[in-house]
């Protein structure tokens, strides 16, 4: 029997060990079945959504678009390479993006 080829982006698809040794650069994210994930709480509705807005336009940016739950205060992004089907660089790049989005956020 021939074997399939894999999509390169398949072929990009991180292992359980690589998204352990990854996820360390952005603590706040957690691997949650075949996603990584991160809740964001903010101080009202508008900060949240404000941030959503900012975080559409990098996601954009990048072409490479999280899944988003917005729950008043609180926004949950869920985050994976969809035609990797699963996690690969990519959405630790854009963690990461999320993550300074956060901290410049917090200083603001």
């Amino acid at each position: 029997m021939a074997k399939l080829p894999v999509s390169a982006a398949a072929a990009n698809r991180y292992t359980d060990g690589q998204i352990e040794k990854a996820i360390k650069a952005v603590p706040e994210w957690a691997h949650v079945g075949d996603v990584i994930q991160r809740t964001i709480a903010f101080d009202n509705f508008i900060q949240a959504m404000a941030f959503v807005n900012k975080v559409a336009q990098v996601a954009e940016a990048s072409a490479h678009h999280p899944d988003i739950l917005i729950r008043y205060n609180k926004v949950t992004l869920s985050v994976n390479t969809h035609d990797a089907g699963g996690i690969t660089k990519k959405d630790f790049d854009l963690a990461a993006k999320v993550e300074a989005m956060v901290v410049a956020h917090k200083q603001a």
